[in-house]
């Protein structure tokens, strides 16, 4: 049993589909219902007769035909007067002398044999014809390939039409259409007035930021109305719902296939029943001459039938042709109006000259079908539907609740101290940028990542303390009055790609620019001149990282770039051949490559006279024979030879007088040569995860020494001369091998971190005392080693906390 809420709900389900059915469905369905009414009523009356045919006996015929009175005395009187001798006729009198039940069965037999079937079944075959038009009708909107998705567009529409979102979008538009003329007029006002003949470009102004000449023209700013969380999240569903629907629809046409068809239909049986129905009409008479051959049970064979609802069903059935005829030409029209235009494609043309929604795209297929249909019953549908088409629409959307999200007191609460002890905001995997991030006016570093498409407009210069800005896989468009804010006040960018690309144009205009930093970004091997012009433009560049994969340096770097102080090339593994112009960079200071596939030290380096600073980590590196040739580089003083595969320092590093860091971990070396102790400057040495088993006595020499480690490797012992390193601040000796450890450690009074775990100590010397500088924090050992201190000095190292 239906309940009457299954009743509401399947109302309220035809009702919804009025907005797909232009005016001609719409007269369809009224002629269908009259069609109706008349099928009903012809078949009412048709029922309700008791006798729908009434046959008398004729028991005189004349001119082959049964003869009633009247006609027997006309042709008496047309006797006598050709010839006055003939005797009249006497009047004939029709006697009722049959019974009931046999006027029943003549009427019957009457009914079944002579009754044309047109006249006994017309009320049927108007019924049949108005429900094949009312399925014809209404085929499409239950067909299984389109039902679900005219239901998912109404539904769609709907929500469209009714948000709040489309009518404050469609404010904007006209708030701005009517303050425009007067912003333009303002403008060029005061432009001349201060001697230029220049106009503005209202187009510039960008909504949602309110317009400072709307409040003037005492027009209300659309940005006044704010949208609350739960109308932006609704909107924000609809923009999502729309995508996906014209992801399925667009790239098909079966909507319009199948009602371009249920129209052919309708034409076809038009002209079938124009054709018959007329022609049958004729055949409803009011007199039926019937005969039966039934004398032998009333003593009469031919009888005189009168079809009572002969009249009436003339009236319906032409009132029936002109209905059809109505309904025929309709469905005529509407077959042109789908034959003689492209109902395939529709175009927001109109409203994109009119609105500030420039970018609503053209649709086609069953999307823009839909569309005319919608046109046709209300274009104010297709209008407020279009804005949940728009990027433009959605970003500024999206902004709205942005900035509902992301109040000043939840930004403030992401504000750190970075290593550099710069006030930081890190903002991650948002839909944009809010606004008011611009009133942190602490802001030294920006960070954004993973932010898909970041906009900076002019308020970024109430950020008078920003530096530095980082853009991590995002896309960041920059306007033209912040791009001069940053242009004087970024010092440090850093870049980082997802995907393959160029660098952004507005970089280039960065001329105070000091550090950039680019990752993921693959420069060509061959620049356009836009981008050489722009790089000669960075004056004052002194450091550039590049993280890809190249296998050349650019030349635009060593061309453009020759007061260039520092150049980090991280290279991902891939090889680096082509190293030659590198010698270009004569005032390089800091020279790292990174990840190069180098397998010998490049040549070019040794040119670079005023190289402080090399860095060679994760190459291929097996042997630095080349290190004599660094004895030219006098300015040389730190080394990274770094997680390569060095097996042996050469005997020529002792040439190296002026280096203060050497690192050498994480390679295969076995042995220390004694002239690597000649290079007494050395205040860092990192020999760790290499596969060294002693330490030479030499390493006294280092008198300088700070930092040692030897992390990792296969030392038994320690020699005494590493304690008479009275400098050391440092000590790694952790995951060796060493059974114990010198009495002699208590003379580095100025060692602050020492590492011992991993070895196969027993005790620690008491002599740890003297290290007065080791807190319990830096002391890094088994727990169980610190009980064989004396309880005095575990005192002392648990009196102080602070970390390293």
């Amino acid at each position: 049993m239906i309940t009457l809420t299954e009743l509401k709900c399947l109302a309220d389900a035809q009702s919804s589909y009025h907005i797909l059915k232009p005016w001609w469905d719409v007269f369809w369905y009224y002629i269908t219902l009259i069609m109706l009414l008349v099928a009903v009523l012809a078949g009412a009356l048709q029922l309700t007769q008791s006798r729908v045919l009434c046959c008398l006996p004729c028991k005189v015929e004349f001119d082959n035909h049964c003869a009633v009175p009247w006609d027997l005395l006309k042709a008496s009187a047309n006797t006598s007067s050709s010839d006055p001798g003939t005797p009249l006729p006497l009047p004939l009198r029709i006697q009722n002398d049959l019974h009931r039940q046999q006027y029943s069965y003549i009427d019957a037999v009457c009914y079944e044999k002579q009754l044309h079937w047109f006249a006994k079944f017309f009320p049927y075959l108007v019924l049949l014809h108005t429900l094949i038009f009312a399925a014809c009708s209404n085929f499409w909107l239950h067909y299984p390939s389109t039902s679900s998705r005219l239901e998912h567009f109404v539904a769609i529409l709907h929500k469209c039409f009714d948000s709040p979102w489309t009518t404050r979008a469609l404010s904007e538009t006209v708030a701005e259409q009517s303050v425009r003329p007067l912003t333009l007029s303002k403008s060029k006002v005061l432009l001349s007035s201060s001697g230029c003949s220049a106009d503005v470009d209202s187009s510039k102004q960008s909504l949602p930021y309110p317009q400072p000449g709307l409040e003037s023209a005492g027009i209300e700013s659309p940005t006044s109305s704010v949208l609350d969380k739960k109308e932006g999240e609704q909107a924000k569903a609809i923009f999502e719902k729309v995508k996906r629907f014209r992801m399925h629809v667009e790239q098909k046409d079966i909507i319009y296939r199948v009602y371009l068809k249920q129209i052919i239909v309708k034409v076809i049986l038009f002209v079938l029943i124009i054709t018959y129905v007329p022609y049958f009409l004729t055949y409803i008479t009011l007199e039926i001459d019937c005969s039966v051959d039934v004398q032998a049970f009333t003593g009469y064979k031919r009888y005189q039938c009168v079809y009572s609802l002969a009249e009436i069903f003339k009236v319906l059935a032409s009132f029936y042709v002109i209905l059809v005829i109505l309904y025929g030409l309709t469905s005529s029209y509407s077959l042109w109006w789908m034959l003689r235009s492209s109902l395939k494609q529709y175009s927001f043309e109109a409203l994109r000259e009119k609105s500030n929604y420039s970018d609503i795209p053209d649709v086609k297929n069953d999307f823009a079908f839909i569309l005319h249909l919608a046109d046709q019953y209300d274009p104010l549908y297709s209008k407020r539907f279009s804005i949940f088409l728009s990027e433009v629409s959605e970003n500024k959307l999206k902004q709205i609740n942005l900035n509902n999200e992301w109040t000043v007191e939840k930004l403030k609460s992401k504000l750190v101290k970075n290593s550099q002890d710069k006030v930081e905001l890190h903002l991650f995997m948002l839909n944009g940028l809010p606004d008011n991030v611009f009133e942190l006016t602490e802001i030294e570093v920006l960070s954004l990542e993973l932010i898909p498409e970041v906009k900076l407009p002019s308020a970024i210069s109430q950020l008078v303390n920003l530096k530095e800005l980082h853009v991590y896989h995002s896309s960041l468009l920059v306007d033209h009055p912040a791009l001069g804010f940053l242009e004087e006040n970024l010092k440090i960018l850093r870049l980082k790609f997802t995907e393959m690309g160029k660098i952004p144009r507005w970089v280039f205009h960065l001329k105070n620019l000091k550090e950039l930093y680019l990752s993921g970004c693959v420069l060509p091997e061959q620049l356009s001149t836009m981008q050489l012009e722009g790089f000669q433009d960075l004056k004052n560049l002194r450091t550039l990282y590049l993280k890809s994969s190249l296998s050349r340096i650019p030349q635009v770097i060593t061309d453009l770039l020759p007061s260039l102080q520092k150049l980090s090339l991280d290279n991902e593994g891939s090889k680096l051949v082509v190293l030659n112009n590198l010698k270009k960079m004569v005032n390089l200071k800091s020279l790292e490559l990174i990840s190069c596939d180098l397998e010998r030290i490049p040549h070019s380096i040794f040119s670079l006279n005023n190289l402080h600073e090399l860095d060679l980590k994760e190459n291929n590196l097996k042997t630095v024979e080349e290190i004599i040739s660094f004895q030219h580089l006098q300015n040389l003083s730190c080394l990274k030879l770094w997680h390569n595969n060095i097996a042996y320092i050469p005997a020529q590093i002792g040439a190296l007088s002026n280096l203060e860091q050497l690192s050498l971990n994480h390679n295969n070396i076995e042995n220390l040569p004694l002239q690597l102790f000649l290079c007494t400057k050395l205040h860092y040495l990192d020999l760790s995860y290499n596969h060294l088993t002693f330490i030479p006595e030499e390493i006294q020499y280092l008198s300088n020494l700070q930092y040692f480690a030897v992390t990792n490797n296969n030392i038994e012992t320690l020699p005494d001369g590493l304690f008479q390193c009275k400098k050391l601040q440092c000590l790694l000796l952790g995951k060796n091998s060493l059974t114990s450890l010198s009495p002699h450690v208590g003379e580095l009074s100025n060692l602050t971190h020492l590492e011992l775990t991993g070895n196969y100590l027993e005790t620690l010397p008491p002599e740890l005392e003297g290290c007065q500088s080791l807190k319990r924090s830096c002391l890094t050992v088994e727990e169980n080693l610190l009980n064989t201190l004396p309880l005095p000095v575990t005192e002392r190292l648990q009196t102080c906390l602070d970390k390293c």
